[in-house]
């Protein structure tokens, strides 16, 4: 595995390569929230040229972002500070969504003037995006959301931004998005107006929830065929070829595959972060079919339950009108935490493989619901 120093000077070589200095177009901007999205977000504008300025609740953050060679601030005086003159500043927020990203957005409102500009780059709900940027708007301050898809990947393959808001916002911001994405003309775009590019993620993110869902259940459809003796592994690595079915997810699987991951020590929960719930209310909303997102989502709520309520009820229905044998629950299932991967860290660090080797006592920078992306699940209401 890489250590955090040489994987971030491979990372600042291919990034310089195609930004040198003396070509690049920079523009002063701060980033609040630096956890593995946001933290490494600013390594990545530092590495390739842009002036970023980080804060974060916790000083551990701040100081993880300065060891790596960039700019951290200790209070949000600080960081509004060093961000330049009024009506010229931008301010990137990349906290979890929900309660925390209005809070800091109400924040920010008093503390801005007009021209200046306030980035939501979370998985916020586009409605409260739209009631936000015309809230800021009011007061002349600039709304842009971006939703951001990258993962832990992010600081050394890049991010694919979708970006909503007014067209002149945008181009101010050019220079960040195109530092951030894999390539200046590729992988991020204005969408249109304030709230499109946090719908257009919501969608991306029900698509992901339906492709997640499929891959899981072929696969264990194959390894429950015992009598053929499939080789999961074998299978993945062919697909990853030539395959209708290939994909960055199906190479992550392949690989995890390889490395021969134990997937029997993870507990069969998966989080929502709210987007495919939206997904389905929105097609509900439209009239527009969406089962297959619909159903993916509905099974990352039964991982969420410890037992189904529903099928208790349907086991006792079952003895009571059949009289047939039925089983008791003697232990209620025990789930462990492992905390998120930290900026700056090599993503194989996230691999299924290396999972119980991350085990460190450690919770992590923030709540287990925040790590989880749990925060965000319902809309929220403003200061207004």
């Amino acid at each position: 595995m890489l250590d955090s120093e040489t994987h971030g000077e491979s990372c600042r070589q291919k990034l310089w390569k195609r930004f040198p200095l003396t070509e690049v177009s920079s523009m002063k901007m701060g980033m609040i929230g630096l956890g593995k999205m946001g933290g490494n977000m600013v390594l990545r504008l530092t590495r390739g040229g842009q002036e970023v300025v980080g804060f974060d609740r916790s000083e551990e953050s701040v100081a993880l972002i300065e060891k790596q060679g960039a700019k951290g601030a200790r209070t949000m005086d600080e960081l509004i500070g060093a961000l330049g003159e009024p009506g010229q500043r931008a301010v990137w927020v990349m906290v979890p969504a929900g309660k925390i990203t209005q809070s800091v957005i109400d924040d920010l409102g008093q503390r801005l003037a007009p021209g200046d500009i306030v980035v939501d780059g979370g998985n916020s709900n586009f409605k409260d995006t739209m009631r936000r940027a015309e809230h800021l708007e009011a007061k002349g301050i600039h709304m842009v959301d971006v939703g951001t898809s990258g993962g832990v990947w992010g600081l050394s393959e890049g991010y694919a931004m979708m970006v909503g808001g007014a067209e002149e916002a945008v181009e101010r911001m050019r220079p960040v998005l195109e530092v951030l994405a894999p390539e200046p003309d590729k992988g991020w775009g204005r969408m249109g107006p304030s709230g499109s590019g946090h719908y257009v993620k919501m969608v991306h993110n029900g698509i992901e929830y339906g492709m997640m869902q499929s891959y899981a259940e072929g696969f264990e459809l194959m390894r429950h065929k015992e009598e053929f003796g499939l080789d999961m592994a074998q299978i993945a690595e062919l697909w990853r070829y030539g395959s209708v079915i290939r994909s960055w997810l199906l190479d992550l699987t392949a690989e995890a595959l390889k490395n021969s991951a134990d997937f029997n020590q993870l507990s069969d929960y998966v989080a929502d972060s709210g987007e495919g719930r939206w997904t389905i209310i929105d097609s509900i909303e439209q009239g527009v079919p969406t089962p297959v997102m619909t159903l993916a989502t509905q099974m990352r709520f039964r991982s969420q339950q410890e037992t189904s309520y529903a099928g208790q009820m349907l086991s006792a229905m079952r003895r009571a009108f059949g009289g047939h044998a039925v089983k008791t629950l003697e232990t209620p299932k025990k789930e462990g935490f492992v905390p998120e991967v930290e900026p700056g860290q090599h993503p194989k660090a996230a691999a299924p493989e290396n999972i119980h080797a991350s085990r460190d006592g450690q919770q992590g920078d923030g709540s287990m619901q925040e790590q989880l992306g749990e925060t965000g699940q319902e809309r929220v209401e403003g200061n207004e």
